[in-house]
């Protein structure tokens, strides 16, 4: 009675079938490389913030700054712009620990994966 109930719950576990499963490890993989690949993404995002804010910290806060907001050119002056740089450089660090975060956890999903189902990469 007992082995009956276990041999189901093993079996609801794994999918049967062998492309089932390839195709949930490709999945696995996709999912991590679109986390790379918005890494990178951000990353590059976040050193031209670094880039601006170090260029407008030595300047003099009244002096005349251009900000691109959705779109349109926008004058400001360093003094109103510098702070949300700094503020949206933050925000994009907190974005890109939490990403590289899920990033970790989808890694070792799928390998996980490829363990449990033996999956052998061909290169």
């Amino acid at each position: 009675k007992h082995r009956l109930f276990d041999f189901v719950v093993n079996m609801s576990d794994r999918p049967v079938d062998e492309n089932k499963v390839i195709a949930k490890y490709k999945e696995l993989q996709a999912q991590c490389q679109q986390y790379v690949a918005k890494i990178t993404e951000l990353e590059v995002e976040l050193n031209e913030h670094k880039l601006v804010e170090d260029t407008l910290k030595p300047l003099d806060p009244n002096r005349r700054a251009f900000r691109l907001v959705g779109g349109v050119l926008v004058e400001r002056s360093v003094g109103e712009v510098l702070p949300s740089v700094s503020t949206n450089r933050e925000n994009l660090q907190e974005v890109l620990k939490k990403l590289e975060s899920l990033l970790i956890e989808k890694q070792k999903e799928t390998n996980a994966w490829k363990i449990k189902y033996n999956i052998k990469v061909q290169q």
